[in-house]
């Protein structure tokens, strides 16, 4: 899926100053070195920014900033910019509007989907990597309880916003990651995320399953894109069983489910 949800074209390359600390720790691979060379020489302040609010990326900055890009001039500067702003485009989004990301039509896939996986009356859920509370919201009227782990801070707030506004006072925001769930083994009748699995999926799958009770159900939904990639043999080999679905505008999906101990 092409990344447009926010127009980055008149930008200030300034808005990198609003990414959050565990946002900045995913740059290092995926921004364009060069690039980033010529937009960090042109703005020292969001250099020193990026390197003291996150100094795990110091050595990569330190190799970046070595890179020879002799004397740009204005346009290049702003290409440079663009092309960084762009690449962003989905952390950029999180950070000004995260309703920019909530109201994009891919997100507007059947519930029933979701629904369907298992009973999600009165119990426990963790929606791990929730993001704007897609399935939180969705499971939030028949649950007992809801945490919806989300390690960005501007996120968190917005569902706790939209929380509110909605009524739902069995609605908690916790930070963490899907490698890193902050409740002890065997805490949740449902684990659930989606668009979340896949960089690490043996630790993530693990992570979750550690935090769900024997005879809970893990669900990914969105779990995967319609292929038998890694992740996929990765969830088969672990007895999940999986259907297909469509996003809007963005093709065939696949979702996972599982009943832990079985």
């Amino acid at each position: 899926m092409s990344l447009d949800w926010i127009d980055t074209n008149n930008l200030s390359f300034n808005y990198l100053l609003l990414l959050e600390r565990v946002q900045i720790s995913w740059l290092p691979g995926w921004l364009p070195d060069r690039e980033l060379a010529i937009a960090l020489k042109a703005n020292p302040a969001v250099e020193w920014f990026l390197r003291n609010k996150c100094p795990d990326v110091k050595v990569w900055l330190d190799k970046v900033s070595l890179i020879d890009v002799g004397t740009p001039g204005e346009d290049e500067i702003y290409m440079a910019e663009r092309k960084i702003l762009g690449t962003i485009n989905d952390l950029l989004a999180y950070a000004i509007d995260p309703s920019i990301y909530d109201n994009q039509p891919f997100l507007g896939w059947d519930s029933e989907e979701l629904l369907s996986t298992t009973d999600f009356r009165d119990k426990i859920v963790i929606d791990v990597g929730a993001g704007t509370g897609r399935l939180s919201f969705i499971v939030a009227s028949l649950a007992k309880v809801v945490f919806a782990v989300e390690p960005v801070e501007n996120l968190r707030r917005y569902m706790k916003k939209k929380a509110n506004e909605k009524g739902c006072s069995n609605f908690y925001t916790v930070d963490g990651i899907v490698t890193g769930i902050p409740f002890p083994d065997e805490f949740a009748d449902i684990t659930m995320g989606g668009h979340v699995f896949g960089e690490h999926p043996e630790k993530e799958i693990a992570e979750m399953e550690r935090v769900t009770k024997t005879g809970g159900t893990v669900i990914l939904c969105p779990g995967n894109n319609d292929k038998d990639n890694k992740q996929h043999r990765v969830l088969e080999n672990r007895g999940y069983k999986w259907s297909r679905f469509e996003e809007p505008e963005d093709g065939m999906k696949r979702k996972y489910w599982k009943i832990k101990g079985t």
